[in-house]
């Protein structure tokens, strides 16, 4: 995935180290929907995607959806994602994103790829829900696990993740969406 330099350097600029630790909550019955470009550019959210953000809509249309990105979250997760879609795969994934505050927020993403009249990959949309605890339960652990070797820096760090979170799904005898939904 390829941004435009000016947003890359406003993501570098975005201080990721001001967190609160307060978590934010959305009801269940509530969808957060987003749609991106094929770069995973921002071309639509919706109301509840700007409430629990804390963005507003003008702050993220043309963004890069990363803009949520928690320091938290596994990068190895992201690499999974985004080699699926581009697949014209679905996948479903835990996440936790960054509100504008500090705070942050999981979610239960569905992501799927929005394709052109002739076949090719033009976006992407994301519904995401609220969670249940206990899978939370489960994933937090594996998320931290993630993070203590993705803490070595660089891509060698990030690829030894995946290649850790793939293992771990191999001994379990489980496609990652068969991990996702086993709970």
């Amino acid at each position: 995935m390829s941004i435009a330099l000016a947003d890359a350097a406003e993501l570098r600029s975005i201080d990721r180290t001001s967190l609160t630790g307060r978590e934010q909550t959305f009801p269940e019955n509530q969808i957060i929907v987003s749609k991106t470009d094929a770069r995973g550019v921002l071309t639509y959210v919706n109301r509840m995607f700007i409430e629990i953000s804390g963005y507003e809509e003008e702050e993220l249309l043309g963004r890069p959806h990363s803009l949520i990105r928690h320091p938290h979250m596994p990068r190895c997760i992201f690499k999974l994602l985004w080699e699926t879609i581009k697949k014209r795969q679905e996948i479903f994934a835990y996440v936790v994103n960054r509100c504008k505050n500090g705070d942050h927020y999981w979610v239960l993403a569905h992501v799927t790829p929005m394709l052109g009249a002739n076949g090719e990959i033009v976006g992407y949309h994301s519904n995401r829900r609220a969670p249940r605890r206990e899978p939370l339960a489960v994933i937090e652990p594996i998320y931290k696990d993630l993070l203590k070797i993705e803490s070595a820096g660089g891509t060698a760090a990030m690829e030894k993740a995946y290649e850790t979170l793939m293992e771990r799904l191999l001994q379990q005898g489980l496609q990652y969406d068969q991990f996702i939904h086993s709970f």
